[in-house]
């Protein structure tokens, strides 16, 4: 489907004022990578223009290949060691006070980068005392040990998305598994550090199964939640099956409510880490 096709509630504008090109000029200076980038975010202009960015850490080449990401996909380049430093400078320079880090998968490495998660996490914290992140994690291929390692070092959130429901799984996600990041999930709420997840809607899934995977992750220990519109990013990835309303995605947020989840963002435009400060 292409934009032309789209819904008015899906158009949006970048934005360009100084705020914007601010961040830019800075993320593109330490040489640094953005899911909102990568992503094709719809909701760039408005973090920009606010000065807030979602870092990606661990280059930009995925090992993995889901057909709803649009993050290059193959053999990674060695970690940067000086990525760390990079990032944590890059926060105080845009004088953010709450950071959102993710990262592509790197099941090429031995730990599948916790401990360069966990090295980058301290040096933000170090270098920006007082701020608080959310940490957006890959699945670390299941091993608790190597979570662990994020875990030490206490984010303020930690965050890691379940994407679709149980049946799209296979179809959606290229390794990843449906019970695996509920594990994740149940793993990071087992500590007391709040677990939040992020569902995508529009792939063919039906009523019943999104209120299922929200019982799924509540029971699991995540009580924060992001409900979004799946946007094809490129040809390449698998097609729109459906544009859900905005009385659907409200209707959705109410459901998760009543559940008790202790905080939800749903709408269309929404991406897991958008007005993430909200979810503190």
């Amino acid at each position: 489907m292409d934009d032309q096709r789209k819904p008015p509630w899906l158009r949006t504008n970048l934005g360009n004022n100084a705020n914007f090109a601010a961040t830019g000029a800075v993320v593109k200076a330490h040489g640094l990578h953005t899911i909102c980038e990568s992503g094709r975010c719809p909701n760039r202009g408005e973090c920009w223009n606010r000065r807030t960015a979602t870092f990606m850490i661990g280059g930009d080449i995925c090992t993995r290949s889901c057909k709803f990401c649009n993050t290059r996909s193959g053999r990674p380049l060695p970690l940067d060691a000086d990525e760390p430093q990079k990032v944590a400078e890059s926060i105080r320079l845009l004088r953010i006070r709450h950071a959102v880090v993710t990262s592509v998968d790197r099941d090429d490495l031995p730990d599948s980068g916790a401990s360069h998660w966990a090295t980058t996490l301290l040096k933000i914290k170090e270098i920006n005392p007082g701020i608080t992140i959310e940490a957006l994690v890959p699945d670390f291929c299941g091993n608790p040990e190597h979570l662990d390692q994020v875990i030490h070092v206490r984010p303020d959130i930690l965050s890691h998305n379940i994407e679709t429901v149980r049946r799209l799984t296979p179809a959606v996600r290229s390794v990843a598994r449906y019970e695996t990041s509920l594990a994740v999930l149940k793993q990071i709420a087992g500590t007391g550090i709040p677990a939040k997840s992020g569902l995508m809607l529009g792939l063919g899934e039906t009523e019943a199964e999104i209120i299922e995977t929200m019982q799924d992750l509540y029971a699991n220990g995540c009580r924060l939640l992001s409900i979004g519109q799946y946007l094809q990013p490129s040809r390449k990835n698998i097609p729109v099956s459906e544009y859900i309303s905005p009385d659907m995605f409200e209707y959705y947020q109410k459901k998760a409510l009543v559940m008790r989840f202790s905080h939800v963002e749903s709408g269309p435009l929404v991406r897991s880490s958008y007005r993430s400060v909200d979810f503190l």
